[in-house]
């Protein structure tokens, strides 16, 4: 049976046939895309029914977020949010707390109304809600265990009594790197530590599925059809594996996922052909939604919510240095390893620093391996120079960039953390396109919304929080966008022979729309409703559209 989508207006991402009214599919195939009348000569020869249900909106391919991290997001999700922007989920509206007094007020708020073993408050932001210690958590309640996790989630404090619940104390932690006993502190290879504590909680079965099921949720809302797990193994390989395949092999879930492994976890107490066996088989047993494909993702630089993003000179105003997340010798170490191996490498990359040993590891491996269409993935890619894109594109690189960082930080960066020329350059994304880079839009959430309109919004307009417009010339064109978040943001994850566009032979992955994003007023992007999507040939309506 051949089911034949009609729409106002159907925006494919094929250049050769931009626009259409009627799409084909039959057993999850496009057969074609055009008009009722061209449609005709697949019509004549099987049975076929036209489905007028979107006859009055827009169809566009299916959203793809590129990088976002579900098992982060389950145990994000379960948390009690406060945080400087206002945020819209599924189940419930999370206003907006923009000072360190609100901060403290909606902690004591939510302490009084809830018994959590281990109250954990997710969205803190030394720039908005003033810098965090375990006496100010102490403060809230000395006998609760409470931990206050960093927007950026590369952080977190807790406060006396969590510690001592956990059994950390100054011998235990004696050592270890980035952890301040004194201000209950844990960040970047600190926080693995305290996470380790942490995950007999944050991992119990009746949280984790709870979080994992709320991302599906928000995946869904959102309009995706493909996502990518940009870095498995963060918490439990293991347990992260049986759970997403127990929770999104399942008719219910209208999407895939696309994972690529937590390179520093695949590799510890490995030989790099043990890696291999192992990255191998994991390829080998896939399963129709999760996809394990020759990918990985290695980390340069710090967070950039924390400002500990590396920075070039003139670097931050108060003169602090980032962190790296990895060693440069040890990156470039890891890049050559699975460069010659034949990968898809991701680099996490948030300051032009952080780029500029990512760029360096890449040229390093081009020398001594010379590759064509490596995929070799600059991701977040927050603060970047102009040189720096023009030798990325000159090494074959793409970019995966959140742009979210512009809208929710550039204001408070720009008088705060790096003044104003590189706070509103965030996201250089015309340059890269410019370059002719291929360029994709990301949410990393629970960094950005999981919204892909809202991300276009954002590159189109370049407008932050407070309502100013940052750097005008790098805004993105509706087109340019929309492309961010399909068919480019497919080419990332190297899916594009299959998604990211739709034409005949492409996989009928359909997001169904209120309005046309290239053709409406672009403040008004972001206001464009859900209206479902179709998944391989499934159709999934969105709640409440």
């Amino acid at each position: 049976m051949i089911e034949v989508y009609v729409a106002k207006n159907i925006v494919t991402m094929n250049p050769s046939l931009p626009e259409a009214t009627a799409i084909a599919i039959r057993d999850g195939e496009i057969l074609e895309v055009g008009s009722l009348e061209s449609l005709s000569p697949w019509l004549i020869r099987d049975e076929y029914q036209i489905i007028e249900r979107f006859q009055d909106c827009v169809i566009v391919p299916g959203f793809i977020d590129p990088h976002l991290h579900p098992a982060m997001a389950a145990v994000i999700l379960p948390m009690h949010f406060i945080t400087a922007m206002p945020w819209t989920l599924p189940w419930c509206e999370v206003p907006a707390s923009l000072t360190p007094h609100a901060f403290d007020q909606e902690m004591q708020r939510i302490c009084a109304a809830v018994n959590d073993e281990i109250l954990i408050f997710w969205g803190h932001h030394d720039l908005w809600h003033g810098a965090m210690h375990r006496d100010r958590l102490d403060a809230i309640d000395a006998d609760r265990p409470i931990v206050a996790w960093n927007r950026s989630f590369h952080e977190l404090h807790m406060n006396s009594a969590c510690m001592a619940q956990l059994g950390m104390t100054e011998a235990s932690i004696s050592g270890r790197t980035q952890i301040d006993f004194e201000k209950g502190r844990f960040f970047e290879n600190g926080l693995a530590f305290a996470i380790q504590k942490l995950n007999p909680y944050i991992l119990s079965d009746t949280r984790f599925t709870l979080g994992l099921e709320r991302l599906k949720q928000v995946v869904h809302a959102g309009g995706h059809t493909t996502i990518g797990d940009m870095a498995v193994g963060l918490f439990d390989f293991e347990r992260e594996l049986a759970t997403a395949v127990a929770i999104f092999e399942r008719d219910d879930t209208p999407f895939r996922i696309e994972q690529v492994p937590h390179g520093a976890v695949i590799t510890h107490n490995r030989s790099f052909e043990q890696t291999q066996a192992l990255l191998s088989d994991l390829s080998a047993n896939s399963t129709h939604r999760l996809n394990f494909r020759a990918r990985i993702k290695l980390f340069s630089d710090g967070a950039f919510f924390s400002e500990l993003a590396q920075l070039l000179s003139p670097g931050y105003l108060d003169g602090h240095t980032g962190e790296w997340l990895t060693a440069p010798e040890v990156l470039h170490e890891h890049i050559l390893n699975f460069w010659q191996a034949g990968y898809q490498i991701h680099v996490h990359v948030t300051g032009d620093m952080g780029v500029e040993v990512a760029l360096d590891g890449l040229a390093k491996a081009q020398a001594e391996y010379p590759r064509l269409m490596h995929g070799f993935t600059l991701e977040h890619m927050g603060y970047a120079t102009p040189e720096q894109i023009e030798r990325a594109k000159a090494l074959g690189a793409s970019v995966s960039a959140n742009i979210y960082y512009l809208h929710e930080l550039s204001g408070r960066y720009a008088e705060l953390s790096v003044g104003y020329e590189r706070a509103a350059t965030m996201g250089r994304l015309k340059t890269c396109f410019d370059a002719g880079i291929t360029t994709a839009l990301h949410s990393d959430f629970t960094m950005a919304p999981a919204q892909p309109l809202l991300n276009m919004w954002v590159a189109v307009n370049r407008l932050n929080a407070q309502g100013d417009q940052m750097a005008p010339a790098e805004c993105l064109n509706p087109n340019q966008a929309l492309a961010a978040v399909t068919i480019n943001a497919a080419k990332i994850l190297g899916i594009e022979s299959f998604t990211g566009s739709l034409r005949a032979g492409k996989r009928g992955d359909l997001t169904v729309l209120s309005d046309n994003p290239l053709t409406v007023d672009p403040l008004r992007i972001r206001d464009i409703r859900v209206v479902a999507t179709v998944f391989e040939g499934r159709v999934a309506p969105i709640e409440n559209a």
